[in-house]
């Protein structure tokens, strides 16, 4: 008996030599490179050994098999010759088993040996490597180097005949895969789905990484909105412009807006009148800061941490003023809008009490798809405009008049106002459908029987009255159409078409 369970004692400390080589494996090939390498930087033995062995994966490997196969004969050795004599003597006092003792005994000591050795030495010691690979690689690789180490003459010559079969193979080294932009935004949306990341900071992450597809053009404000300043302006217009827009900042031209002196801030106004000194705005300019429209986010945000200004003029590619791009453009296309006094002015679109929308020209086009999804705008990539007003003139091909209307997408488009050459205002008026059918008001419950005896008493005077011609409309299948119907459809088709036209 004290045999036995020695021999159990023995089998179980293969197992678990199985395990921590499987464990070892595991950990150290699933363990993060980053994590690693910031351990060693700081001064973490441990790590870089782990790190040294995650290098040489077929070093590393190779120690790895050279252990679980050595383990692997040995138990499978031992169990043999041990336990099946064991189990097999009880079997042969049984008359029927005892032929078959020795093979019954066997295949019972190799079942039982291949459920403990997936269990123990394969199963639960992976799932326990995969839970802290970081930390139990660094707890393990001292010790496998050292293995590595006793091993080399054998782990060479496997090294050797591994790589002759890989190249017959023309298998080549894949290079350290580093984490794409896709991968990056996949883990941040599901450490923010487990709790890890705040919703916000799961959508700045993806703002930031969208950076370098944004350009100046996408973040301006275009030249039409812009509040100018001109070096002629008197005090009380000065102070009008600043107390009507909210700003802080402004461009100040002379004689026209393309000859830009530079910018003028609140700031220096409110400093010079403290100080008691007459506001000139000649002397308080400040040189410009220019930048092409063509230019992403992200080189404007260098260009914004090498620069004092917070404003920054936006050229178009003739050297023209297209627009003005500030700080808070910019962070606002990271974190997304942030209230500010200029949010009152913003483009957008009201909805009055019959249905009609009254818009603004200089909304952008997905805002306006946003509140008004059912007039569908041409697809994205066939527009070359950025608001409604550039469609206006893009389906018009002229500049429209005020008053003038055109159909489209089950919509009467007005141009309510102008302002120069630009579409200020339009209002959006929903057109009925011209071939559906009139309804019917509600009936009473006496309507109802008084239309039933009529029907009843005289079918074919009722069914020619208009009562019965929209009953009989109501009842016909869909897609069938009267001669009646037709021509009503086609007399209304010749309206429409003249109108139009």
């Amino acid at each position: 008996m004290n045999q036995l369970l020695l021999d159990l004692g023995a089998i179980l400390l293969l197992l678990l030599a199985n395990g921590f080589f499987s464990m070892a494996e595991i950990a150290i090939v699933s363990s993060s490179r980053p994590k690693l390498k910031h351990l060693a930087a700081q001064g973490d033995m441990r790590a870089e050994a782990a790190l040294e062995l995650a290098a040489e994966p077929n070093r590393f490997l190779s120690t790895i098999q050279v252990g679980i196969t050595l383990v692997g004969v040995v138990t499978a050795v031992f169990s043999g010759a041990r336990f099946s004599e064991a189990v097999a003597k009880p079997m042969l006092e049984i008359a029927w088993l005892a032929p078959y003792a020795e093979e019954v005994s066997f295949s019972l000591v190799v079942g039982a040996l291949t459920i403990c050795t997936l269990v123990i030495g394969e199963l639960v010691p992976k799932r326990l490597g995969l839970s802290n690979p970081e930390g139990i690689a660094r707890a393990v690789a001292p010790m496998m180097r050292r293995m590595a180490s006793l091993c080399a003459p054998l782990v060479a010559v496997l090294g050797f005949l591994t790589g002759i079969f890989i190249k017959l193979l023309r298998v080549r080294d894949r290079p350290e895969a580093m984490a794409s932009e896709e991968e990056i935004q996949m883990m941040v949306r599901e450490g923010s789905l487990s709790g890890h990341f705040h919703e916000r900071e799961a959508s700045m992450v993806s703002s930031v990484m969208a950076l370098d597809k944004l350009h100046v053009s996408n973040l301006m404000t275009p030249r039409t909105r812009i509040i100018w300043v001109s070096v002629n302006d008197s005090d009380e217009m000065l102070w009008h412009k600043v107390v009507v827009s909210g700003h802080s900042t402004f461009p100040v031209y002379e004689n026209t807006q393309d000859n830009v002196l530079g910018t003028i801030s609140v700031k220096s106004i409110y400093a010079t009148i403290a100080a008691g000194i007459p506001v000139k705005i000649r002397n308080l300019i400040v040189p410009p800061v220019f930048v092409p429209a063509t230019q992403t986010a992200t080189s404007l945000l260098e260009k914004f941490q090498q620069s004092t200004k917070h404003v920054m003029l936006v050229l178009d590619e003739f050297g023209g003023i297209s627009g003005l791009v500030t700080l808070h453009d910019l962070m606002e296309a990271i974190v997304g809008d942030l209230p500010s006094q200029g949010d009152l002015t913003r483009p957008t679109a009201l909805r009055t009490d019959d249905g009609k929308w009254l818009v603004d020209g200089m909304l952008d086009t997905e805002g306006f798809e946003e509140l008004i999804p059912a007039c569908a705008l041409p697809p994205l990539a066939t527009r070359d405009y950025q608001t409604i007003a550039g469609f206006v003139m893009k389906h018009l091909g002229r500049m429209p008049e005020v008053g003038e209307s055109f159909d489209y997408s089950g919509y009467r488009i007005q141009i309510l106002d102008l302002d120069g050459y630009r579409i200020d205002k339009l209002l959006l008026m929903p057109q009925p459908d011209p071939w559906a059918l009139p309804v019917r008001p509600a009936e009473t419950a006496a309507a109802a029987e008084n239309r039933r005896e009529r029907e009843e008493a005289d079918p074919e005077a009722f069914s020619s009255s208009p009562e019965g011609r929209v009953e009989t409309q109501e009842n016909e299948e869909p897609g069938s159409r009267t001669e009646e119907t037709a021509a009503a459809g086609d007399s209304t088709e010749r309206a429409y078409g003249s109108r139009k036209d």
